[in-house]
C-alpha cells in the first residue's frame, strides 16, 4: 500500500475504519457511501456556520488596519493552496478559507477557516459548530494566573478571560496541531518554539476566538500521527471492534458481520471495558456470559460488571430487558403530564408537546396539547410558545394542588429538556409566562419531574440500550410514521419551515406534531407497563444467571 496522506479527520476515532477506507482508495473496492440525513443536516449546519462567521469577521475587519484576503473556495485545491501561500508571502494580515500544499512525503493535508499573521508566521484558526468555552462556575482566587485566553472577534489579542472555562476538545486540538505542523513544514510557524506555538477556534456561539495553547498537544499528535499514518500505511494490523461509532459508518455491516461470526464481546461491551476483558482472557460473548466472579483488572469504574454479564446472556438467549428489582416501581400522581420537546441542533426549542392525564376521572381522555412556533429558528416567537407552554403546565400544577390532588410532570431523558428550560428562561425573561430561572431550576428539582429514563435504568438492565424507541416497543408501542426518529425530525422540520430559504411543505408540520405525540404516548405507555403486572413476566437477574 502506497504512502499515507492523512486529514484531521483521520487523526481521531476508529482506526479500524481508516484503515478499511485506506485501503478501498487502493483497490476502489469500499461500501456505498450512504450520507444519512442527521449527517447531511450536520455538515449543512457547519457549513452555513462556518460562511456565517466568516463573514461576521470580514465585516468587523473592514474598519481596521489591516489585510484581508479570502481564497475562493470553489477553486480547485491546488490553485486555492497556491494562492493562500501566496497571500502568506505577501505578508497579508487575514486569510480565509485557506488551504495549505499537501505535504505527500509528510502525509499530511489541511485547511483552516483562516490564518491569522502572528509573530514570524500564522496562527491556524478553525471554525466550529459545537461549544467550546462555557461560563466559569468557579470562583477565581485573585492571586492564581488565568489559564483560560480568549480574543475579540475580529482582532487576535489574546488576553487572560477569567469569565470563561474550557471545554476541551481532543479532535480540535489534533486538527490545530495538523495546521501548526503543516505551517512550521512551510517556514510558517510564528515562532521556533512549539512552547510559544497555539491555535485559535471559535465556537457555535461565536463569541469569542479561544486561544489553544499548542506545546502539550503537539507530543500527542506526533504519536498519534504516526500510529495513525502506520494504520492507513497497512503496517499496522486493526480488528473491528463495536464503538459508538459504527452506528453512523458506512462500513459498519461488514464489521458486524464478522464480530457476529465471532461472537465477539464488544457486541454487548464497549470501549475501555472489551480492553479489559480481553486482556483477561474473555473474548467472546459466550465466554462473559458463563462468567462468573468480580471484574477483570482495569476494569472501568464507571461500568457495572454485573451488568455486562447479564447482557451478554440476554443476547445469547434473546431477552430485551432483565428486570434489576422483583418488583419495578415508578412514581404515579393522580393529575400526569407527558412532556417532550423538539428542537432544531443549537438554534432553539420549536416545540413543547403535552399530555395530560387525571388517573382520579379515568372517563376522561387522555389530551395532546402542542406549543409550537412555526417561524423559522432562531425566532423570538420562539419565547412565546414557551410562555404559553409555562404557563398552561403552571397552571395544570395549581389546579391540581387546589382539588387536593398530586401532579406529576414526565419526561424520558431529561437533559435535553432541562437544558431548554434553563435556556429559554434566561433567554426570553420578560416574556408573558416565561419563568425566572430560579423559577425553573426549583421545577427541575422538585419531586413533580420525574424522568422515566431514570426509572427505567433503576429497574432494568437494557442489552438493547435505554432510549425511548428501544424500550418502548417492549411495552407494546408502536410510533405511527415507520420513519420517525431524531434524525428525521430534523429533516422534517427543515421543510416544515423552509429553513434558510428552503421551500415550504406545511404536510411536514402535521407530521412533526404526530410524531411529538407518539412520544409522549410513548412515555405514558412506558410508565403505565412499568406499573402493571405484565412487568412480572420479565426475568429477574437471578433468573437468567441460575
Amino acid at each position: 500500500m502506497g504512502s499515507a496522506v492523512l486529514g484531521a479527520r483521520d487523526l481521531a476515532g476508529c482506526e479500524h475504519r481508516l484503515a478499511l477506507d485506506s485501503a478501498a482508495r487502493q483497490t476502489g473496492d469500499g461500501p456505498e457511501v450512504l450520507e444519512s440525513p442527521d449527517a447531511r443536516r450536520r455538515i449543512e449546519a457547519a457549513q452555513a456556520h462556518r460562511a456565517e462567521v466568516v463573514n461576521t469577521l470580514r465585516d468587523l475587519l473592514e474598519s481596521q488596519p489591516t489585510t484581508v484576503v479570502t481564497i475562493d473556495p470553489d477553486l480547485p485545491r491546488r490553485e486555492r493552496a497556491e494562492l493562500t501561500m501566496r497571500a502568506c508571502a505577501d505578508g497579508v494580515d487575514w486569510i480565509f478559507t485557506a488551504v495549505l500544499p499537501t505535504d505527500v512525503e509528510a502525509g499530511r493535508r489541511g485547511h483552516a477557516e483562516a490564518l491569522i499573521r502572528s509573530g514570524a508566521g500564522y496562527v491556524p484558526l478553525i471554525i466550529v459548530n459545537h461549544r467550546i468555552t462555557t461560563p466559569s462556575k468557579v470562583e477565581r482566587d485573585p492571586d492564581t494566573p488565568v489559564s483560560v485566553q480568549t480574543s475579540p472577534l475580529g482582532q487576535w489579542r489574546p488576553a487572560p478571560d477569567a469569565k470563561r472555562s474550557v471545554r476541551s476538545n481532543r479532535r480540535d486540538a489534533l486538527r490545530l496541531a495538523q495546521l501548526a505542523a503543516m505551517l512550521e513544514a512551510q517556514g510558517l510557524a510564528p515562532s521556533p518554539r512549539r512552547a510559544d506555538w497555539v491555535g485559535a477556534v471559535i465556537g457555535v456561539d461565536a463569541d469569542c476566538i479561544l486561544a489553544v495553547p499548542l506545546e502539550s498537544v503537539m507530543a500527542e499528535y506526533d504519536a498519534t500521527f504516526a500510529r495513525r499514518r502506520a494504520v492507513a500505511a497497512g503496517t499496522v494490523a486493526t480488528a473491528p471492534r463495536r464503538i459508538n461509532e459504527c452506528r453512523s459508518c458506512d462500513w459498519w455491516p461488514q464489521c458486524e458481520a464478522e464480530l457476529v461470526a465471532a461472537d465477539d464481546v464488544s457486541l454487548v461491551v464497549g470501549g475501555t471495558g472489551t480492553a479489559a476483558l480481553t486482556a483477561a482472557g474473555i473474548t467472546t460473548v459466550e465466554q462473559l456470559a458463563d462468567y462468573r466472579g468480580g471484574p477483570p483488572q482495569d476494569w472501568p469504574g464507571n461500568l457495572a460488571f454485573l451488568d455486562a454479564v447479564v447482557a451478554a446472556n440476554c443476547r445469547r438467549l434473546d431477552v430485551p430487558l432483565v428486570r434489576r428489582l422483583d418488583r419495578p416501581t415508578v412514581y404515579r400522581a393522580d393529575v400526569e403530564v407527558d412532556i417532550d420537546m423538539e428542537s432544531y441542533g443549537e438554534r432553539g426549542a420549536y416545540l413543547w408537546g403535552t399530555l395530560l392525564t387525571d388517573r382520579s376521572a379515568p372517563e376522561r381522555t387522555a389530551q395532546y396539547l402542542p406549543f409550537v412556533t412555526w417561524d423559522p429558528l432562531p425566532t423570538f416567537d420562539e419565547g412565546h410558545a414557551f410562555g404559553r407552554f409555562w404557563s398552561w403546565l403552571t397552571e395544570r400544577r395549581r389546579l391540581a394542588r387546589e382539588a387536593g390532588k398530586t401532579f406529576a410532570a414526565y419526561c424520558y431523558s431529561e437533559q435535553a429538556e432541562n437544558r431548554w428550560l434553563r435556556a429559554s428562561a434566561d433567554r426570553f425573561a420578560g416574556l408573558p409566562g416565561v419563568p425566572t430561572r430560579a423559577e425553573v431550576d426549583a421545577f427541575i428539582a422538585s419531586d413533580e419531574w420525574v424522568d422515566i429514563y431514570v426509572a427505567v435504568n433503576h429497574n432494568f438492565i437494557c442489552p438493547n440500550g435505554k432510549g425511548l424507541k428501544r424500550i418502548a416497543p417492549v411495552a407494546g408501542f408502536a410510533w405511527d410514521d415507520a420513519e420517525a426518529s431524531g434524525e428525521a425530525s430534523m429533516e422534517w422540520y427543515a421543510a416544515a419551515v423552509g429553513l434558510d430559504g428552503g421551500v415550504v411543505d406545511a404536510s411536514q408540520r402535521d407530521r412533526l406534531l404526530r410524531y411529538n405525540e407518539d412520544d409522549v404516548q410513548a412515555t405514558k405507555v412506558l410508565r403505565e407497563w412499568l406499573s402493571s403486572e405484565q412487568i412480572l413476566r420479565l426475568p429477574t437477574v437471578a433468573d437468567l444467571l441460575d
